[in-house]
């Protein structure tokens, strides 16, 4: 089966009239609670990354999200540090031994405000993704998973690099907290299933429409083969043959087919929607995430 942008082209979005942010002050605080757990299977986002950036006032990515309707994500480390503080907040640039000493003085009851600041609102922040982390020291790297775990987290994230993923395999190990390790259309299976070998917590972000490019074969069985260590899948749509990245449904990636393995399976893998599509003319990025979170809902209730 496979829903096309005909079935959403008539959508106007009731959830998000004029894709514009809400005003006022935390007018969030009077709504009723987001749910975007569809049959079992949790429809979450990349943010803010999805929103245009990887650092963003973390207000503003709450009531963006909470406007989708969404009640789980992978929250980039950014708007985090941003909200306690960081000395390269905002895009600001601070040296990393800068960085370094800032993180040892991070207080882990502000990283629970922040957290309850979500949950309160009804969003649940299950990973948190890290740029950087390979050139990270040590105690840097221990830091990450607790904020992640203080955060609520049940996994952290990061792009794959065979060179590290042992290294930062043991911290998982340690803390007994997944690393989920995100593929592009160069990696293959055997590069995760050599992570899985170093290390428990090993695991994999299986990015759907990156695999079928890369490997030209649905990402499908993988998952079959290897959910127990998938935390969860950017679900996006690619043409074949290193193909393009495409609105949802016009590519060759199974999104529904891989959906509905989750569901049926009632695996707990979260199905994070990676928004890179060319914007269409007219359009802009609350309206066509809107449409690629109706295009997951509509998989999953068929």
């Amino acid at each position: 089966m496979k829903l096309t942008r005909r079935d959403l082209g008539k959508l106007a979005v009731a959830a998000i009239p004029g894709a514009k942010l809400l005003a006022g002050t935390r007018a969030w605080a009077q709504r009723a609670k987001p749910n975007s757990k569809v049959n079992g299977v949790q429809i979450g986002l990349n943010v803010p990354y999805n929103y245009g950036g990887r650092d963003m006032n973390p207000d503003e990515v709450l009531e963006r999200t909470l406007k989708l309707n969404i009640s789980a994500v992978e929250m980039r480390s950014q708007p985090v540090e941003t909200f306690l503080g960081s000395p390269a907040a905002n895009g600001q640039k601070a040296e990393a031994d800068v960085m370094r000493k800032w993180r040892s003085t991070v207080s882990m009851d502000r990283v629970a405000a922040f957290r309850k600041k979500y949950e309160d609102a009804g969003v649940l922040i299950e990973i948190v993704k890290y740029d950087g982390i390979y050139n990270m020291s040590d105690a840097e790297v221990d830091y990450c998973f607790t904020l992640a775990r203080t955060l609520g987290a049940r996994a952290i994230s990061c792009e794959i690099d065979a060179k590290h993923t042992e290294r930062i395999g043991t911290f998982a190990d340690k803390h007994k907290l997944p690393v989920a390790y995100h593929g592009h259309a160069a990696t293959t299976p055997e590069h995760w299933e050599a992570a899985f070998k170093q290390a428990r917590y090993n695991w994999a972000n299986l990015d759907l429409g990156h695999f079928l490019a890369g490997n030209n074969t649905s990402p499908v069985p993988f998952l079959k083969q290897h959910h127990a260590r998938i935390s969860h899948v950017h679900v996006k749509d690619r043409k074949l043959n290193e193909g393009a990245v495409t609105p949802f449904g016009e590519g060759d990636t199974p999104i529904v087919e891989a959906l509905q393995v989750i569901r049926d399976n009632k695996w707990l893998i979260q199905a994070t929607i990676e928004f890179e599509y060319p914007m269409p003319a007219g359009s802009d990025r609350m309206t066509e995430l809107a449409k690629t979170i109706d295009y997951c809902r509509r998989a999953l209730v068929s």
